[in-house]
């Protein structure tokens, strides 16, 4: 299976170390994210050195530093070969919602960006899934993700029927997420994916540690318990289901 949303830059240990740890436990893939232009160099540096490690281009929400991206420096970013998203962008009024106008600009131009190159959208939504689906469905239907899904099922069903996919991460191993596993358990097979977002919210039995890339398959462990499957084939269907998102061969 793939991590497909982890941030090797920011992790505690070395970020090679993490993907030789990762690839010995069976993960063939991570995608590397972006979240500001001041350490995209780093992220780019990563999937230029690293077979398994592809990169994506954003500034998140809470990034912003009060004023948009630079857009030239962001669609020269996204042309690069390992670069196969845009985002994480996305809307967060949980920590910054003086910044919704702001924020919803900067999406906009995150969107227009994916439009133009054609590449799927890395969404972060918190507090503001009704504003965020209202976004993207003015865009229209295409590709992307809803990462480090926490919302309920009208929002998740909302987001499918654009197009999106849905990626669990370690809080579905939590101890008050039956919520949350409820939605797990009703997104299509062809729909998922799943994450560390590392180097934060480690799965069940590591949470309280810092998470890193190898711990997706106890994600994914959660995950196919949650849904009554082998690992093995959910762990196929969720490498299936990265490649043909980010159109990795």
């Amino acid at each position: 299976m793939w991590d497909s949303h982890c941030h090797l830059n920011l992790l505690e240990t070395e970020p090679s170390l993490a993907v030789a740890e990762a690839r010995q436990g069976g993960v063939l893939g991570m995608i590397c994210v972006g979240v500001d232009l001041a350490s995209q160099a780093a992220v780019m540096a990563l999937a230029e050195t690293h077979a398994d490690v592809y990169a994506s281009v954003g500034v998140h929400p809470c990034h912003l530093d009060a004023q948009l991206p630079d857009i030239t420096a962001l669609r020269a970013w996204a042309q690069h070969p390992r670069v196969v998203a845009i985002g994480e962008t996305g809307l967060d009024y949980f920590h910054e919602p003086q910044a919704a106008e702001l924020q919803k600009e900067s999406l906009r131009l995150h969107i227009d960006l994916a439009c133009e190159l054609d590449k799927p959208l890395i969404i972060h939504t918190r507090a503001a899934a009704a504003e965020t689906l209202a976004l993207l469905r003015h865009a229209g239907e295409r590709a992307g993700v809803m990462h480090c899904f926490t919302e309920d099922w009208e929002t998740a069903k909302a987001a499918l029927d654009l197009g999106f996919y849905i990626s669990f991460s370690g809080i579905i191993s939590f101890k008050n997420a039956e919520d949350l596993r409820q939605v797990a358990r009703a997104v299509p097979a062809d729909r998922l994916l799943v994450e560390t977002d590392s180097p934060w919210l480690a799965p069940v039995p590591h949470r309280g540690k810092s998470n890193r890339p190898a711990w997706v398959v106890d994600v994914a462990r959660c995950l196919a318990q949650v849904r009554g499957v082998a690992l093995e084939d959910l762990a196929a269907t969720l490498t299936a289901n990265t490649r043909r998102l980010f159109q990795i061969p």
